[in-house]
């Protein structure tokens, strides 16, 4: 339980860190911040003036920000706050009387993370999940429920100046860039504790038995140019990841304030279609995200530890032959 709070709450502070940025850039003098935007001054105007005109072009990408006290916030982070606390008053309340024959809230708990105890195995295999498996749930778990909290009437419809209230926590790329970056640095860990760097080093640019003479100095250097490219595609997985899960999530937002606005005397069905649909690309995105960070894991760390687990079990065995 502790490692499912541990999670969550590092998740949750990674997503305010983007805001300090986002409070210094307003903390700007008046005169440098007007200089900086005065090349953009008419294509606000012209917006405006469209605005005006009853002219739609979609929800903002960027959260509305608020104050408390000398931090800067966007609304977003408030919807993470409370999936965040929803979650932990769930464990809390499944486990505060632990029966033998489980009911009610237990019993649903204990389906639940058996489910994806047994899903992430699959993946990770015995060993690894055991490690891994309280971060990845923690995840699964945290992303769809900021997804579904995101579709709750008001959610990015209700509005102040023009803008909306609240947002949904990975409608802002702030909160999604901040899984990634979290996963990666996980992903970090668990692969320096599998394999070292020198086995990280050997399993990004090594093929193996690459033969004799010039066949074996051909196919090393085919393996470091491979090697190079997983390099640069491990990079860039934060940002794959996070974009991902916040363009699907911001376009669902778009298409149903869109088709709020379409027909004004059909707002109230136009929408039904696609919000059903996007309780169902909630489930999907926050099972992908899931997935290909475990996978990520499994692909560096599971053949390792399985191999090392198989051992221990052989020489187990030997001793007591």
């Amino acid at each position: 339980m502790m490692r499912w709070f541990t999670s969550l709450f590092a998740v949750v502070l990674l997503g305010i860190l983007p805001q300090f940025a986002l409070a210094a850039e307003t903390a700007k003098p008046t005169n440098e911040r007007q200089a900086l935007r005065a090349p953009h001054s008419e294509a606000k105007a012209d917006a405006k003036d469209a605005h005006a005109a009853g002219e739609h072009h979609g929800l903002p990408p960027a959260a509305p920000v608020f104050n408390l006290g000398p931090l800067k916030f966007t609304s977003s982070t408030v919807i993470t706050w409370l999936v965040a606390l929803g979650l932990i008053v769930f464990a809390q309340l499944a486990t505060r009387n632990i029966q033998m024959v489980p009911s009610g809230l237990q019993n649903f708990a204990e389906w639940l993370v058996e489910s994806m105890y047994d899903f992430f195995t699959e993946i990770l295999g015995k060993e690894l999940v055991k490690k891994t498996f309280w971060f990845f749930c923690t995840l699964f778990l945290f992303i769809l429920f900021t997804n579904w909290i995101g579709l709750i009437p008001g959610v990015g419809s209700i509005t102040y100046d023009g803008k909306p209230i609240l947002r949904g926590g990975n409608a802002d790329l702030n909160m999604t860039l901040a899984m990634s970056l979290t996963f990666f640095f996980l992903w970090t860990v668990w692969s320096l504790q599998a394999l070292g760097p020198g086995g990280i080093a050997k399993h990004l640019f090594s093929g193996g038995d690459n033969g004799k003479g010039f066949m074996n100095l051909f196919m090393m250097g085919i393996f470091f140019f491979v090697g190079i490219i997983e390099v640069i595609s491990i990079a860039f997985r934060p940002v794959s990841l996070s974009f991902r899960l916040y363009g699907n999530i911001f376009a669902g937002e778009n298409i149903l304030e869109s088709m709020m606005v379409l027909i004004p005397w059909l707002g109230w069905l136009l929408p039904l279609p696609f919000y059903f649909l996007e309780l169902l690309v909630g489930l999907v995105q926050a099972l992908v995200f899931a997935l290909l960070t475990s996978v990520f894991t499994a692909l560096m760390c599971a053949h390792h530890d399985e191999g090392h687990g198989d051992d221990h079990a052989h020489g187990e065995q030997k001793h007591a032959h």
